[in-house]
């Protein structure tokens, strides 16, 4: 059975509910004030959403300083296995609502089992991105989920899955779908601007990861860090203090790569430039520069790392036969021929402070809509990175069928679609 959506929502929906079934039946609107509709930013209590956090370090506290602002939002526990971090959030909540009353817990589970708990927001290291967000959804919650968020293109079919059994909302922490100057690129691909689609490009950085390990080192307590929680479903590994503080980034077993880090965002642009949300490409080949897919429709895929125009990290180029448009993070736009500008300036905001992202989410939390970066696009989007990293790590051409999510006459490739859980994790 379904989780109700807490006693807050309830109340937003039976209001909205009982406003629709009067106009509908010819009745009389009755006027209702603006703190029990949250008009003009004042949110009745009842109203608020109310929120967690699992595993909030550097990245999390930037996104959870957003969400902190969102006058319908009340933020109430957070869940790290690290003292240091669950202390520094509950310090960063408690100064934000003047009060002492942020819950912490050493494990996460704790917070799922919270009924009046609503959304998350999950920012774990990247091996526990999609587990976490499984379990979730399982537990009834909606959440707001840092990329990557899958390890393996199997874990992308569960997460996808999972969320439309349970009829979670889920975002993605692929903000550039909501950062102006990325969606004026990819509408001018989608709008055939720039004539017919012949490739869209997306940086990436170098695919490898290593499967090294850092010197053992004494376990610390396990108040202070719980190294087995901490490494969740990832084959046990002795401990370093360098992976809790962030080192864990190209490691085999902790990280999916380079075209996973960056093409979480990237390769998911292109996937929108090319109405292709719904697939995937039919083919991947490595080359010295990273790799180059095609898709069913003859359009190229070309993930690399040289090559670029200087526009910032995260960068995108779309190339039709009658014209081009390119941009990144910095914010600028070139493009041929400059008519397509349109004498239109282009607002666009940080890509580091995703507000639009974070609205675009609460706003379907309220009303069950599809938010932009959807469990949906980002499973093919992620499909796709796993498929392009494992033919770098072959070094060889696959050819792929995106309906059976499937490489073509080639086991080793398929074997590579997924990798084993720790025991006592499981989906």
């Amino acid at each position: 059975m379904k989780k109700q959506i807490t006693s807050g929502l309830n109340r937003r929906n039976f209001i909205r509910n009982v406003v629709f079934a009067s106009a509908t039946a010819g009745g009389l609107f009755q006027i209702l004030p603006s703190y029990v509709l949250g008009r003009d930013g004042a949110v009745s209590p009842n109203e608020k959403i109310i929120m967690g956090g699992l595993g909030i370090g550097g990245r999390g506290a930037s996104v959870l300083e957003i969400f902190l602002h969102e006058p319908d939002v009340r933020f109430v526990a957070v869940a790290d296995a690290r003292l240091e971090r669950r202390k520094a959030v509950k310090k960063m909540v408690d100064t934000k609502y003047g009060d002492d009353k942020c819950v912490v817990y050493d494990d996460f589970r704790q917070i799922l089992d919270r009924t009046d708990i609503d959304i998350l927001l999950i920012a774990t290291g990247d091996r526990w991105h999609s587990l976490a967000s499984i379990l979730a959804a399982k537990a009834g919650k909606d959440m707001y989920c840092e990329k990557p968020c899958s390890m393996t293109i199997k874990e992308s079919i569960d997460l996808r899955d999972t969320i439309k059994r349970y009829a979670r909302v889920y975002q993605a922490g692929t903000q550039r779908r909501s950062v102006g100057n990325f969606v004026f690129a990819v509408e001018l691909a989608r709008r055939g601007k720039l004539g017919k689609l012949q490739s869209v490009h997306a940086n990436t950085l170098h695919p490898a990861t290593t499967q090294d390990w850092l010197p053992e080192e004494p376990i610390p307590p396990k108040e202070e860090v719980d190294w087995d929680l901490w490494l969740g479903p990832n084959p046990w590994r002795p401990y370093n203090k360098n992976y809790v503080r962030g080192g864990w980034r190209g490691f085999f077993d902790f990280h999916g790569g380079g075209i996973l880090e960056w093409g979480a965002h990237t390769v998911d642009l292109c996937q929108w430039a090319n109405d292709a949300d719904n697939t995937a490409p039919i083919e991947f080949e490595p080359n010295p520069d990273g790799i180059v897919a095609k898709y069913g429709n003859g359009v190229k895929l070309v993930m690399r790392s040289k090559g670029w125009l200087g526009l910032g990290t995260c960068s995108v180029r779309f190339e039709g036969d009658s014209g081009w448009v390119e941009t990144g993070d910095g914010g600028e736009i070139r493009l041929e021929p400059e008519s397509l500008r349109g004498g239109r300036r282009i607002l666009t905001e940080s890509v580091g402070r995703p507000m639009s992202h974070v609205r675009n989410f609460l706003d379907c939390v309220k009303t069950r809509g599809q938010p932009a970066a959807n469990a949906d696009v980002c499973c093919q989007t992620h499909i796709v990175c796993h498929a392009a990293y494992i033919s770098w790590q072959l070094n060889r051409k696959l050819n792929f069928n995106p309906v059976k999510v499937e490489f073509i006459g080639d086991e080793e490739a398929n074997r590579m679609r997924s990798r084993a859980y720790r025991e006592p994790w499981r989906v």
